[in-house]
């Protein structure tokens, strides 16, 4: 709760609060390094994050991402490196003398203040003029759809009423960056859901620079326009939901983020466009060569369980016209139903384990595979990923 009270002050003359044309880098982290004693948090990590863009610092527990956070909002400080702010280096500027401000996982809501007491803190020591302070509360509450409730304690708001109290209290102030450390973790599944979608509404309404941390997968894909995935304190990749989903940049990458089917293998031989790969669990593979294919020829081929059809025969004719020539034989063993997909897990004839999974187009089961079943998997070149580490 200090840490939110820190975040609540003036800001001096020295910070420029205007913003840099959009699209243009709002933050720009250059070679930033923390270390707790001999443990290194954030390990020369770069990045840089455009204005009114929504951000994702996505990662397992454990690998910096929550520091890097704490860094921009001040209550770290970077061993090296520096952290720019519309061209402004704030590594040394205290937190509540910067225009950013935080919503914490547990929300940090003052139990004796209500609604309306709660949004209006920073603004109050911020030293606005009470009809300015009243006016600034009245919009929060409803951009937040609160209206109603202003006289209220947190103790008496659902955890969906408070994380909105929480969000509205960080853009009183009107930052140009707003951070949220795990905002939606305490919601439940169909809460958590409607939330993603009204932060998104809510951000690009306002034109605010998000940055989320989070180790949901599904969360950070559904709302982000771009992650940052990090591992060890360091940024593994930076895309785009779907760029991070189906071109990762290495193994690891793709087997963090989404399930994948991963056969290792060596390169046999390049045709063109092509490589024909001997692995280990699956025999030969086709795949379409990587746009900058190393000289490395022990490789991964990567495919994605959607990617993969399972049929009782084999690829029809027109399958194989457009290049359907991956073919492994095997029977189901698992069957997932999940609503709107089904995930079939096949068993191949040499031992090794298959993932797919095919949407539910019919109400009932005429096109579904059963346990024990025999079936083929197949898959294009097109499908696969060559991951050469």
């Amino acid at each position: 709760m200090a840490e939110d009270i820190a975040n609540s002050g003036t800001l001096p003359d020295s910070v420029d609060t205007r913003l840099p044309p959009k699209d243009a880098p709002l933050l720009r982290i250059d070679a930033v390094e923390k270390r707790f004693g001999g443990f290194v948090a954030v390990d020369e990590l770069s990045l840089e994050i455009r204005t009114g863009e929504f951000f994702a610092l996505l990662g397992p527990s454990g690998c910096g991402k929550t520091t890097l956070l704490r860094m921009l909002a001040g209550f770290e400080s970077p061993d090296r490196g520096r952290i720019l702010l519309n061209g402004q280096d704030i590594a040394a500027v205290l937190p509540h003398q910067r225009p950013v401000n935080m919503m914490f996982q547990n929300y940090a809501l003052f139990p004796h203040l209500s609604v309306a007491g709660n949004i209006a803190f920073g603004l109050k020591r911020a030293g606005l003029p009470g009809a300015e302070i009243a006016d600034r509360v009245a919009e929060m509450v409803a951009l937040v759809k609160l209206e109603g409730l202003e006289k209220r304690r947190p103790d008496q708001l659902s955890g969906g009423q408070q994380q909105r109290v929480a969000l509205a209290r960080a853009l009183a102030r009107r930052p140009q960056l707003l951070l949220l450390d795990e905002p939606l973790a305490a919601l439940d599944k169909k809460l958590r859901e409607s939330t993603q979608l009204e932060l998104m509404a809510l951000q690009r309404r306002l034109g605010t620079t998000f940055v989320i941390v989070t180790h949901d997968q599904e969360e950070a894909m559904t709302m982000a326009d771009r992650i940052g995935v990090m591992e060890s304190g360091r940024l593994e990749q930076v895309a785009t939901p779907r760029q991070l989903y189906e071109a990762p940049v290495s193994r690891w990458v793709a087997e963090f983020v989404g399930d994948i089917n991963i056969f290792e293998g060596t390169v046999e031989a390049r045709d063109g466009g092509r490589l024909t790969i001997a692995t280990r669990d699956a025999g030969a593979i086709v795949a379409a060569a990587p746009r900058q294919p190393g000289e490395t020829t022990r490789i991964c081929v990567a495919i994605r369980p959607e990617k993969v059809r399972l049929s009782r025969r084999g690829p029809v004719a027109d399958a194989v016209e457009i290049g359907a020539i991956n073919r492994l034989e095997g029977v189901v063993t698992d069957v997932s139903y999940l609503g709107g997909l089904t995930g079939y897990t096949v068993k191949l004839d040499d031992g090794a384990l298959v993932r797919a999974s095919m949407a539910n187009i019919a109400r009932l089961d005429i096109d579904s595979y059963a346990a024990g079943q025999r079936v083929v998997a197949w898959f294009s070149p097109d499908d696969c990923v060559v991951l050469e580490r």
